[in-house]
């Protein structure tokens, strides 16, 4: 239509039956749905693309720019109530617009979206539940349009998973935590175990951020911390409901990351930004929110975030509409740390089966964040480690959304253009795993979701040390640690796969550059200054 823009990488086309059978979808067209009930629509504003290449150069180089510049970084604030104003003046309810006019949120009755929007809504049935979506891409009026880069939110069915593993057999239920180097470890044992012990770090005066869909329960953290013998109090925790609503019961995800980043880095204070729901609408309505408060928390250098899909499930819209908002992160210096996953080399839409595409899962591919990968660790009697092997269901492989960037080089780092992930790795499998608390019960679990927020947690050990030097925060970290691939800063781990990839000698996509050497990445990352690599390659 020549008068109309169309967002074709907003939707997936559902008459493409090839395409719908690989999404696991089944579209029921004998059922009409209800076009009086409500959607939330996210439209994503163009940023210039001046200010992109100056945030993609500081990540590129390992600079920080100013909260208050990257802040005020965003959308044309007149293009944003230009489209707020259409939208009302056609029948939608504006929610919100996000601080730096690059989303505007708002809600219509699926009648009006169809009308507007030029889509026709269906009935789509994914794992049993039924979701209406529009059946293809979106458009708008083309001067309506111009200054919009995306739509989100018409297709909900499709949706990230969280990245944790419990285990159900009898001898994993109910475990008694102690401190003698056996699962389900302690956060003092795998800080002894990576070179933490008697370093005076706490990560006092870090602020870590957790994205996840709800809250954990305060008596289950209180007993966590109680059984981990770490000073950590509710006052350290802050919760901001992102949407207003009514969020979800905890189901483990939040407990655990919540969970271990205070007991990695007890003097640290806990930001949890509840979505309420794992949809990439909502994920972004979040991102939003923490990029808002960069100016007022200064301290809030780490994101920990435990979600991801796999990439051939994902659409480009979706993508680009998230890489800019960890670019701003990365930009102002929070290091956002994201699972690779928890099936292999293989992930399918349900991120808990091999059975899918050779993959990696976004978000761990974008080139704004550290993605984390997961090992079996064993440790010896006086806490060291014994043995540490690649996870056989840790996640990693080969970005097809993303190119290779300049910092990723070295030993071991094979030939090609694509983005690697794993960038770094820690312990994960739920054979050795984690202790936690949920719903007051004593259980072990693992899977990456424990080793994001373990690197989030070491992160802000980092940071505190950094300032009790007298510098500032840490850049963004992959152009500090690659040129540290082979050095006494990481366990190379050399043994394991995860189906696809083997673990070997210097970075792998099992483990990346290997499990953390807390006490050498402190003297080295205390001393560094990133160099300024070739100019940073943009996202395709």
């Amino acid at each position: 239509m020549a008068d109309r823009k169309t967002f074709e990488g907003s939707a997936d086309r559902l008459n493409d039956g090839d395409l719908v059978k690989r999404r696991g979808l089944m579209i029921n067209l004998a059922t009409q749905p209800d076009r009086t009930k409500t959607m939330k629509v996210l439209f994503s504003l163009e940023t210039p693309a001046d200010q992109t290449a100056q945030l993609e150069a500081a990540v590129a180089q390992g600079k920080v720019l100013p909260r208050e510049t990257v802040a005020g970084f965003g959308a044309d604030p007149a293009a944003a109530e230009r489209l707020a104003t259409w939208l009302k003046s056609e029948g939608f309810e504006v929610e919100k617009v996000s601080a730096d006019h690059t989303g505007v949120y708002a809600l219509a009755p699926i009648s009006t979206i169809e009308q507007c929007l030029q889509v026709h809504m269906v009935p789509v049935v994914k794992d049993g539940v039924t979701y209406v979506s529009a059946d293809g891409p979106p458009s708008l009026p083309a001067d309506i349009g111009a200054s919009v880069r995306a739509i989100s939110g018409l297709q909900p069915y499709r949706r990230i998973n969280k990245h944790f593993r419990q285990l159900l057999a009898p001898e994993f239920l109910s475990p008694t935590p102690a401190i003698n180097f056996a699962p389900p470890y302690l956060p003092k044992e795998i800080l002894t175990a990576y070179g933490a012990a008697g370093l005076n770090l706490t990560g006092q005066g870090q602020t870590i951020a957790i994205l996840i869909d709800t809250f954990p329960a305060a008596s289950d953290l209180q007993a966590f911390w109680q059984a981990a013998g770490v000073n950590v109090t509710m006052a350290q925790i802050a919760e901001i409901n992102v949407s207003g609503g009514t969020v979800p019961p905890p189901s483990g995800e939040e407990t655990l990351d919540a969970s271990w980043s205070s007991g990695i880095a007890p003097g640290a204070n806990i930001r949890i930004y509840a979505a309420g729901e794992l949809t990439f609408q909502a994920l972004d309505a979040a991102l939003d929110a923490i990029v808002a408060d960069l100016p007022n928390y200064p301290s809030l250098c780490q994101l920990s975030i435990s979600l991801g899909l796999g990439e051939t499930y994902m659409v480009s819209d979706e993508v680009q509409t998230q890489h800019a908002k960890f670019l701003k992160l990365a930009a102002a210096g929070v290091n956002v740390f994201v699972s690779t996953g928890d099936a292999g080399s293989n992930p399918d839409q349900t991120g808990h089966s091999s059975n899918g595409p050779l993959q990696a899962e976004y978000e761990s591919t974008d080139t704004a964040v550290i993605a984390v990968g997961g090992t079996s660790l064993n440790l010896n009697a006086d806490g060291s480690i014994g043995s540490e092997t690649a996870w056989a269901s840790g996640g990693g492989g080969r970005s097809v959304l993303f190119p290779r960037q300049a910092w990723q080089t070295g030993n071991g780092v094979p030939t090609g253009t694509d983005r690697l992930v794993p960038d770094v790795a820690s312990v994960a499998d739920p054979n050795t795993g984690a202790f936690l608390v949920l719903n007051g019960s004593n259980i072990a679990i693992g899977g990456t979701s424990w080793s994001a927020p373990t690197w989030a947690g070491i992160c802000a050990l980092i940071n505190q040390a950094r300032v009790a030097a007298g510098q500032s925060g840490l850049p963004y970290l992959n152009a500090l640690l690659y040129p540290l691939n082979g050095a006494a800063s990481f366990h190379d781990i050399t043994q394991g796969s995860n189906g696809a990839y083997n673990a070997g000698p210097g970075y792998d996509m099992c483990t990346g550059l290997g499990t953390p050497n807390v006490a050498a990445l402190v003297q080295a990352l205390t001393q560094a200054v990133a160099a300024a690599p070739p100019a940073p390659v943009s996202v395709s």
